[in-house]
């Protein structure tokens, strides 16, 4: 199982997680981080670390969100790879929280 990157990541893209993720599993798109299910060992190390709250195990995705874990690994296979913490977009705390975000997702 790996770990998965849902949709209050969308527009908030905070990176803390990708400094603890001992694999690189991280992959980044215009406002969205994603995690590689190939890469992931479970570890869940990133989860605590993400200020969004936005990461879950595999088999705990919440019900309405269960899209994101073929979404995770489909974007995981076309964006580049992310390895360093980046600032969080100016405004990524106003969008932390905010309910479907899934129609500003950028691909």
């Amino acid at each position: 199982m790996a770990f998965v990157v849902g949709e209050n990541c969308i527009k908030c893209k905070f990176t803390d997680c990708v400094a603890v993720c001992p694999v690189d599993a991280f992959f980044e798109g215009p406002n969205l981080l994603v995690i590689s299910p190939t890469i992931c060992i479970d570890c869940g190390l990133c989860e605590p670390e993400c200020p969004a709250n936005a990461i879950f195990q595999e088999e705990k995705v919440p019900t309405e969100q269960r899209d994101f874990i073929a979404l995770n690994a489909a974007l995981a296979e076309v964006w580049p790879n992310i390895r360093t913490v980046k600032a969080a977009p100016a405004d990524a705390d106003a969008w932390n929280g905010v309910a479907d975000k899934l129609q500003y997702l950028e691909t």
